[in-house]
């Protein structure tokens, strides 16, 4: 953990990478009697505290981000267009990641929809 510390770790991470040592030592030493649980992580060092979050929440939130990168995309490759930028190598990084969270996003609303259909297909 010294060796750590010089490394200029937050106290926060110190904390976190502590804990997961400790449970990997109790993990291996089988140390953990039937009584005793592993408690989830305490929030406290992530920031806010947890809030519930709807998956509508979470969806849009993931269409607006590709959305955004659409547009960035689309921005620099303008900006290429128009002579107001010479930067092709970030016009086109910024083109692939577009192309990467779109393609992600489309893969995830076909399972989405696939899940949905054998949903609708169960026979009650």
């Amino acid at each position: 953990m010294e060796k750590i510390a010089g490394l200029g770790i937050a106290a926060s991470q110190q904390q976190l990478l502590a804990r997961m040592q400790q449970a990997a030592a109790t993990a291996q030493t089988g140390a953990l009697s039937p009584g005793m649980s592993i408690a989830p992580a305490d929030t406290s060092l992530f920031g806010a505290p947890a809030q519930p979050v709807s998956f509508a929440k979470v969806m849009t939130t993931a269409i607006d981000n590709v959305d955004q990168m659409q547009h960035v995309a689309s921005a620099r490759q303008t900006a290429i267009d128009t002579g107001q930028s010479d930067d092709l190598t970030g016009a086109m990084i910024e083109s692939q990641k577009a192309s990467v969270a779109f393609s992600a996003m489309m893969q995830v609303r076909n399972k989405l929809t696939s899940a949905l259909d054998e949903v609708m297909n169960i026979a009650l």
